[in-house]
């Protein structure tokens, strides 16, 4: 963590490094990297860390859990992190410093390009070029043959048939409550 947000020398009995003074006790040459930070600032907070450490000489480790379907014959970007029960499709690519959360479905042919996060149980179709620095929310469905501009932020449960423009924000329309308690329907 930066120095300036330091208030210990410890975090959960680790030792805690300021990022500025991270290659006096941990050199490029012995260790790997990986950023860890999430979508705030639509990725860019995570993608300025990730250039920090690759000027400082950092090579930057990649995980891919050992749950996910992975079918592609392309391997994923540096700094790429593929949570459980992701679904990757054959011929799919995967870019730099990119987020796949857990529960996923990205279909053949799809290109995610770098500093992207996708949040849990999204369905991105076929064919679909997802560019950089887009948020894709919870249980979003994005159509085949699409092409997501960069910085387009998808809500959670929204649908996408179309191409987006750069820095476009899509949510769904709210549910609506019925005068009516579940009892009082009549369901076949």
């Amino acid at each position: 963590v930066n120095q300036q947000y330091i208030d210990s020398n410890e975090f959960m009995g680790l030792p805690l490094v300021p990022f500025e003074q991270i290659t006096e006790s941990h050199p490029p040459s012995e260790y790997f990297m990986y950023v860890a930070i999430g979508y705030s600032d639509m990725n860019r907070l995570r993608a300025a860390k990730y250039h920090e450490a690759k000027e400082m000489g950092y090579q930057l480790a990649s995980y891919v859990s050992s749950r996910c379907t992975y079918l592609s014959e392309n391997n994923v970007g540096d700094n790429t992190l593929i949570m459980e029960d992701n679904t990757i499709q054959p011929f799919v690519k995967i870019g730099n410093d990119v987020i796949l959360w857990s529960g996923n479905h990205v279909g053949h042919d799809t290109i995610i390009e770098d500093h992207v996060f996708v949040a849990s149980h999204a369905v991105i179709s076929g064919f679909v070029r997802v560019c950089s620095y887009c948020f894709i929310g919870v249980n979003a469905t994005l159509r085949d043959a699409i092409t997501i501009a960069p910085e387009t932020l998808i809500g959670a449960g929204a649908v996408i048939t179309k191409d987006t423009e750069q820095a476009d924000v899509f949510v769904p329309p709210r549910p609506v409550k019925l005068d009516k308690k579940s009892f009082e329907l009549k369901i076949s």
